[in-house]
C-alpha cells in the first residue's frame, strides 16, 4: 500500500464553516490513502446547555458524566461526524464516518477514578486500534472519518482524547505502510514566542523537546499534542507534522521526527 496520511483537527477548525470549508477542500486534494481525525469543537457544550445539562471542567479537561457522554456521542459521532462526511463527499472524497465502536475500530480502558474522576473518559493503548479494518476500508478505497467516540468492548461507550485517538490510528496504520501524521490547529506550528509568527520552530526532536520543556517554551495545552506525537514516532509512525490548518498541502510548519 501507499504511504498513509493520519490527519486531525481540532475544534476551532470545526466550530469555523469557513475554516472547515477550506480544510475540507484542501484534505480532498490530499493524494495517497488518508485518515481523518476531528475534535467536537463547542457544540457539546452548547447543546449541554440547551438540554440543561451542567458542563464541568478540569484543567481544561471535561468531565464526563453519563449524560454529557450522551451528549458527546450525538454530537462528536452524530451531528459533527456526519457534518465532516458529508462535506468530503460533495469534496469527491468517498469517506465513511466511524466511532471507536464501529467494527470495533477502536476499543479503551476507562481511565481510573484516582487521582481525579473524569467520568466515562477512555485512554487508548497502542494495541487499541484494529489495523486489519484500517487496511480493508483503505484498500476498497474509503477515507476513514474518526470522532472521539470509542468504546470498551464490554458494551460502555467512551470518550477519548482527540490527539490520543490520532496518535494511535496512526501508530496501527504504520503496521500497514509508512504512515505520516499531521495535526492540523489554529497556529502555524511549535512556537518559541506565541505572539511572534516569525519565532516558528521549523524542527523538533527528542533531545530539542526537552530542551523546550525544560525552559517552559512548550507548556500547558502542547504538553499532551507533542507527547502523543513523539510516542507515536517511537511506536513506528515515520514523521509527525504539526501546523496550522491552512498550511495542510503545504510544507510550512514543525516536524518531529526521531
Amino acid at each position: 500500500m501507499e504511504r498513509i496520511t493520519v490527519v486531525k483537527i481540532g475544534g476551532n477548525i470545526v466550530d469555523s464553516p469557513e475554516a472547515l470549508a477550506q480544510f475540507v477542500s484542501d484534505f480532498a486534494a490530499l493524494t495517497g490513502p488518508k485518515i481523518l481525525v476531528h475534535g467536537g469543537g463547542k457544540e457539546a457544550t452548547r447543546l449541554s446547555t440547551r438540554l440543561e445539562i451542567p458542563t464541568t471542567m478540569i484543567e481544561g479537561r471535561r468531565v464526563t458524566s453519563r449524560e454529557t457522554l450522551d451528549v458527546c456521542t450525538m454530537v462528536y459521532a452524530g451531528l459533527v461526524n456526519k457534518r465532516i462526511v458529508a462535506m468530503l463527499q460533495a469534496a469527491g472524497v468517498n469517506a465513511i464516518g466511524l466511532s471507536g465502536a464501529d467494527g470495533n475500530a477502536i476499543t479503551a480502558t476507562r481511565r481510573p477514578a484516582v487521582p481525579v474522576d473524569y467520568g466515562f473518559v477512555g485512554d487508548i493503548s497502542p494495541e487499541g486500534v484494529r489495523p486489519e479494518l484500517l487496511a480493508g476500508l483503505l484498500a476498497g478505497g474509503l477515507v476513514p472519518v474518526f470522532c472521539a467516540i470509542t468504546h470498551d468492548g464490554a458494551g460502555t461507550l467512551l470518550n477519548c482524547n482527540a490527539d490520543t485517538i490520532a496518535s494511535a490510528v496512526a501508530i496501527a496504520a504504520a503496521n500497514i505502510a509508512p504512515t505520516d501524521l499531521v495535526y492540523c490547529f489554529e497556529q502555524p506550528g511549535v512556537m518559541e514566542d506565541i505572539d511572534r509568527p516569525d519565532s516558528l520552530i521549523p524542527h523538533i526532536t527528542p533531545a530539542t523537546y526537552a530542551d523546550l520543556r525544560a525552559r517552559g517554551v512548550v507548556n500547558k495545552g502542547m504538553l499532551p499534542k507533542l507527547d502523543n506525537a513523539f510516542r507515536a514516532i517511537a511506536l513506528g509512525v515515520a514523521s509527525v507534522q504539526i501546523k496550522h490548518a491552512a498550511n495542510l498541502t503545504v510544507p510550512l510548519g514543525t516536524t518531529l521526527t526521531q
